[in-house]
């Protein structure tokens, strides 16, 4: 299973959400604490997404909320360039991940969360069980063009493109998230499914099979497959519930 976070609040260096802490994503790429399901490590590519300026849509940076990404094939530590990127770079949004690729599954730059489209950053922490027989239905009901320009033959990249559907039709952040889970669990029972998507000012996650934990006070908002240290604060969301984290707080609800 990957390992993901998503950050929002006051701007911070990308290294103190990467690198500094002491179980930070590099890390947990190499010795994760929490990998039920399978696997022992992320090694099969890395991706950071952030919103430059104050990291808000139509901030003052001026970009009107696009994000940025740097997404390689590679273990996240064995990149060169990452860390002094990190140490310069500042953002009040971010969302970044590590993989461990399914067995079967191409390992390569473009399987690698964040995906994106204009605003949005996406990421799952799973896997979609009997793929890809499973969600063929599912699959069938996306536009052709969709299908056939997927980021890669994953099924995270499938999972996005599913959710990005949905926010193209104008579903809320989420609406698009939990549906996208209530379906695919439907589909693919005892499907892991911990999906995470931001648009810079919010941050909506899922908890279906896999662990996720918040940490949340005076208007900072942390989500994180693991905790990235033993302060406190950190409280493990349970199993089967959705998370929104935003500009007024951290509000938790049930898929079931």
């Amino acid at each position: 299973m990957c390992r993901h976070l998503a950050y929002l609040g006051p701007p911070v260096t990308l290294r103190s959400l990467l690198y500094d802490p002491p179980h930070s994503l590099v890390r947990q790429s190499w010795a994760p604490r929490d990998m039920r399901g399978g696997g022992t490590v992320n090694v099969d590519g890395f991706g950071v997404g952030w919103y430059p300026g104050t990291g808000r849509p139509g901030g003052d940076d001026g970009r009107g909320g696009a994000p940025v990404r740097y997404r390689r094939a590679g273990p996240i530590w064995s990149d060169p360039t990452l860390p002094e990127l990190a140490g310069v770079t500042t953002s009040g949004a971010v969302l970044a991940a590590v993989r461990s690729a399914t067995v079967g599954m191409p390992v390569q730059e473009s399987a690698a969360a964040p995906f994106a489209e204009g605003r949005w950053l996406f990421s799952h922490n799973g896997v979609v069980r009997g793929w890809p027989d499973s969600v063929v239905e599912l699959a069938g009901g996306l536009p052709v063009r969709d299908l056939v320009t997927l980021d890669a033959p994953t099924d995270s990249a499938l999972l996005w493109a599913l959710v990005r559907h949905r926010l193209r039709a104008g579903a809320s952040l989420a609406e698009a998230v939990t549906t996208t889970v209530r379906q695919v669990a439907a589909a693919a029972p005892g499907s892991r499914l911990n999906l995470l998507l931001t648009d810079g000012v919010s941050v909506v996650a899922s908890v279906w099979g896999h662990a996720l934990s918040v940490r949340a006070d005076d208007g900072t908002a942390l989500l994180a497959s693991e905790p990235v240290d033993d302060a406190p604060g950190w409280r493990e969301v349970p199993d089967r519930r959705w998370v929104r984290a935003g500009p007024d707080g951290v509000h938790v609800g049930e898929l079931e």
